[in-house]
């Protein structure tokens, strides 16, 4: 089901399957500022990443010493969501373990996802509650398509990624399996940056950790048109497009990553899982203001 939201300045639609947002509108002159899903180059619009963030090594994983089995980005992607409430600029899903989940992931959970509308920005909210027995480990990602260009008669090469810190950092590299590797490679050199190409993927996406930016911006050489991610509190930058240069890039804040190569140990003993104790809760906020 289809649910949609807007205000003065902006419409936005969600979905409940996935629990993701399908659109972000601006109000003032149509354009559109998030992926349509066409199927031709990713079908997703901004798919809610849960309990792992990237693949696990051969999509397995051990809790306990027991075997378990998870596509990349784990399970809530593609799962149907309920509606918990609507009121006119806020809308909120939920995603309860299942029996099913429980043979893919054995913990017992509450994820819900809410958006919520201020002015002409979108705060995107995801939160995980413990309804288990036990404490819990998990991931939480964002991976939000964005179009870019923003302006349909521009090519790629005509925009750029600005961030509110110069960066010196270097990008990890991702294996031709997906996984991370240890080595990395040089990426921001004293820079606020990133010029957009279809050259700039050709390895894959730019991962970065403990950026001292908390926000992120699509800008064009040739418009003042412009989309801004606010991801302050995640540890994890992830930026995608699709190497065969279709119009969109993913920004993408995370709680997690992808298993390292050489991952060998527990579910527990990923490095940059989470835990959660019984009854208790945990929340992130990524934000998306368009002009």
């Amino acid at each position: 089901m289809i649910y949609s939201l807007e205000n003065s300045s902006i419409k936005i639609t969600a979905s409940t399957h996935g629990g993701e947002i399908h659109s972000i509108t601006s109000k003032i002159d149509g354009s559109e500022y998030l992926w349509d899903g066409n199927p031709q180059y990713w079908k997703y619009h901004a798919p809610i990443l849960f309990p792992i963030v990237g693949k696990v090594i051969d999509s397995k994983y051990r809790v306990n010493g027991k075997t378990y089995e998870l596509p990349q980005h784990g399970l809530a992607r593609t799962s149907e969501f309920k509606l918990v409430s609507k009121t006119d600029n806020e809308v909120t899903f939920e995603l309860n373990f299942s029996e099913e989940s429980l043979k893919r992931y054995p913990y017992k959970f509450s994820l819900r996802s809410t958006y919520t509308l201020v002015d002409n920005t979108v705060n995107v909210t995801y939160s995980v509650k413990n309804v288990d027995n036990k404490k819990i480990y998990f991931s939480m990602g964002a991976h939000p398509a964005f179009m870019c260009p923003i302006n349909k008669d521009e090519e790629l090469e005509e925009c750029y990624l600005e961030l509110n810190e110069k960066e010196i950092s270097n990008r990890k590299i991702i294996t031709e399996d997906g996984y991370l590797s240890r080595n990395e490679s040089e990426c921001l050199k004293s820079t606020d940056k990133i010029m957009l190409s279809k050259e700039l993927f050709k390895d894959d996406a730019l991962v970065f950790d403990n950026l001292k930016s908390d926000k992120i911006t699509i800008r064009s050489k040739n418009s003042n048109k412009a989309l801004t991610v606010d991801f302050n509190g995640f540890p994890h930058m992830g930026i995608w497009a699709p190497k065969d240069g279709a119009p969109f890039v993913c920004i993408e804040p995370w709680f997690g990553h992808a298993d390292y190569e050489d991952f060998k140990g527990e579910f527990s003993e990923k490095e940059g899982i989470n835990s959660l104790d019984i009854e208790k809760e945990f929340s992130c906020t990524y934000k998306v203001t368009v002009v």
